[in-house]
């Protein structure tokens, strides 16, 4: 069984940085799309960004573009989410994900069935 756990959340300035993780237990996910949403209080869950299997292609939600990046390790069966120039409005928890139904797609958006339990993120004016 898959499970995927992130870190690397807290409360962050505005203006501030941020890095997350999300590390995979039981398969490697190297074959497979991974994926960063986040969902803030009384709002739904949002797409943050997606990567493909091999890393070379990214697609990013218009409200971090420019800001935020995603990455993966494939060795580490790791992926990240550098956060820069964070705003207030990027408070929520932020969840990682993985396409496990279609291993080497092209589809960025999803959808996603494995998700991580999440991690919190907190912006201050």
């Amino acid at each position: 069984q898959v499970q995927l756990v992130e870190s690397g959340g807290g409360l962050v300035q505005a203006g501030g940085s941020l890095r997350l993780s999300c590390t995979a237990s039981g398969r490697t996910l190297s074959s497979y799309t991974m994926g960063w949403f986040r969902q803030a209080p009384g709002k739904e869950r949002e797409f943050v960004a997606g990567i493909k299997f091999s890393g070379d292609r990214t697609y990013y939600g218009d409200s971090v573009k420019g800001r935020f990046t995603i990455s993966r390790d494939n060795a580490k069966n790791t992926v990240y989410l550098q956060m820069n120039s964070l705003k207030p409005e990027d408070t929520a928890v932020y969840y990682c994900a993985a396409d496990l139904r279609n291993p080497y797609s092209n589809w960025l958006t999803g959808p996603y069935d494995c998700w991580g339990q999440g991690t919190r993120v907190t912006v201050s004016s």
